[in-house]
């Protein structure tokens, strides 16, 4: 087939040999099967942000780290450099992913390079060599769903234990192959403990894991692993051969408001104490009489 243009420097530098067929079309990215070094590949071509159907990049963004200041402050502004340097830093967040993940042994597809918008990865085939079907695309057994929702919960909180939450999981981005489950589609990569929403969002991408296997296995409706695993995560506890129940006890200890209160305006009584110390002529109308 014509190679399409974004590959046209990976073929000119001899990364890929052949554009073998087109594989998919998605929201983010347009991904073909390539012969890559000799091997079939795939290679993944990120859409430019005016093409892309992926929003509220924002609420995922959040706490990403950039090189320097100069980037943090364009792409505070959005000037053309600064959405430059925005596209880029969401094309590479799935690279870094992947390279992270793949490094503690978490089932995602091994990346190979990266140049001017152009992932190159490894194929996910089945048994017979052919592209692995999706999740969504498979009738499972009550066995099946329950093996597979463990592997997963699994693999999540190894990603957890490297601070990435996926952000979108769902049945339609994570693969089948003879193995068992493979995660794919990371460019919305959380940062754990940079972003406000990452609770949130990792309870929503274990939810679905159960509401899709729980058509199978509907046992599995009834469980809380989300809530379970990030309490262990913020409390120091997990780790990737953590003992999970799914079954999560929220604390049903009253908050002492009195107690709170007092401490809110010892702490605003200091703060005006402070400011009498530094503007003497200025009477502190909090300040308590003498016994």
């Amino acid at each position: 087939m014509k190679t399409p243009k974004r590959m046209e420097p990976l073929v000119r530098d001899g990364l890929i040999t052949e554009v073998i067929r087109p594989l998919k079309s998605g929201k983010e990215a347009e991904v073909y099967v390539v012969l890559s070094e000799g091997e079939i590949r795939c290679a993944k071509v990120y859409k430019e942000a005016n093409k892309r159907g992926f929003h509220k990049q924002a609420l995922y963004q959040e706490g990403r780290k950039v090189r320097n200041s100069r980037q943090a402050r364009a792409m505070e502004k959005s000037t053309s450099y600064g959405r430059k340097q925005q596209e880029e830093a969401w094309q590479t967040a799935e690279v870094d992913a992947l390279y992270r993940l793949a490094a503690v042994d978490v089932r995602v597809p091994r990346p190979y390079n990266f140049i001017e918008g152009v992932l190159l990865m490894e194929l996910i085939t089945d048994a017979n060599g052919a592209a692995a079907p999706r999740l969504n695309d498979l009738e499972l057994t009550p066995e099946q769903a329950l093996e597979y929702h463990k592997i997963l919960v699994t693999e999540v909180v190894k990603m957890l234990c490297t601070g990435i939450i996926h952000g979108d999981l769902s049945e339609y981005n994570i693969l089948v192959d003879s193995h068992g489950p493979v995660i794919i589609d990371l460019p919305q990569a959380v940062d754990a403990a940079a972003n406000n929403n990452a609770a949130r969002m990792l309870e929503r991408d274990v939810d679905n894991l159960a509401a899709y296997f729980g058509r199978f296995a509907p046992t599995l409706l009834t469980t809380q692993y989300g809530k379970e695993i990030w309490k262990l995560y913020e409390s120091g506890s997990l780790h990737p051969d953590v003992e999970l129940t799914g079954i999560f006890k929220s604390s049903t200890k009253k908050a002492d408001v009195k107690s709170i209160m007092r401490e809110i305006n010892d702490v605003r009584e200091e703060a005006m104490l402070r400011k009498e110390r530094l503007n003497p002529t200025q009477p502190n109308p909090n300040k308590r009489p003498p016994d």
